[in-house]
């Protein structure tokens, strides 16, 4: 397989904290590629870092084999990388639907972006047609920040898809939501992965993770733990310990590890 998106080295520090101490990933194209950790262990830093929120202190991103150390995160996205986040960001006063034609103009500011593709049939049906596959086109009229948390968590996923992104870095996707609602993420995720969509997605869910990627890394005070199949990552004594005093994710993890 041939790697898409990587981070080699990567070292930050925010004050007296290493949130990263020569942190490495590699996401080959195709894969569904899981990071995990427990709290603190610098999962979310990492993804900022990737996707230009946080410059590095050292090290270096590269995209398809171009280096994207330290570009801004519009510039990011417009070259193919879409995130999500953990709190969901959507516009809240704009409709679900124009939050969509905002997302689809990735290298235009996104009020030209929007009034353009106001008039794109082209654009609006796409729009459509992403709401409609995470299931939420009945809300296209609505506000957005009239939705519940888990169908913002939709619209999220949708706004990134709507984009094309090369790969999509999803942030705690299944985190608040419920049982119902991470198996129909999960089937999304699988869907998109069957056309070619090369996924990395950061989650405390340990069963989520263990069920959907191709390869896990492990990650511990900021550092590299483990890299491997969910199957050498979940009988790893190193990731249990690295999870022990976790409370419900080390039990999470152990059910996961003892099948």
């Amino acid at each position: 397989m041939t790697t898409l998106l990587s981070a080699q080295s990567i070292t930050k520090a925010f004050g007296g904290v290493q949130a990263l101490n020569l942190c490495s990933l590699d996401v080959e194209k195709g894969s569904v590629t899981g990071l995990i950790g427990p709290n603190g262990s610098g999962k979310t830093t990492l993804f900022n870092v990737v996707t230009g929120y946080v410059k590095p202190d050292a090290g270096t991103v590269t995209f398809e084999g171009s280096d994207i150390t330290g570009a801004r995160p519009n510039k990011v996205f417009a070259m193919g990388i879409g995130r999500t986040f953990q709190l969901t960001r959507i516009f809240g006063r704009i409709s679900v639907l124009e939050n969509m034609l905002v997302a689809t103009q990735r290298e235009e500011s996104w009020l030209r972006g929007l009034t353009r593709s106001m008039s794109s049939k082209s654009e609006l049906d796409a729009a459509m047609e992403w709401l409609d596959f995470v299931g939420i086109a009945r809300l296209a009229k609505l506000p957005a920040g009239s939705l519940s948390y888990g169908q913002r968590k939709l619209l999220e996923l949708a706004y990134v898809l709507v984009a094309d992104p090369d790969v999509i870095l999803l942030d705690e996707p299944a985190g608040g939501v419920n049982l119902t609602l991470i198996n129909e993420i999960s089937q999304k995720i699988r869907a998109l992965n069957k056309e070619g969509k090369t996924f990395l997605i950061v989650e405390h869910n340990m069963e989520f993770v263990m069920n959907i990627c191709d390869s896990v890394t492990v990650m511990h005070q900021g550092a590299n733990l483990v890299t491997g199949t969910p199957a050498e990552v979940r009988s790893n004594p190193l990731v249990l310990d690295a999870y022990l005093g976790g409370g419900e994710e080390q039990d999470s993890i152990e059910e996961v590890a003892n099948g």
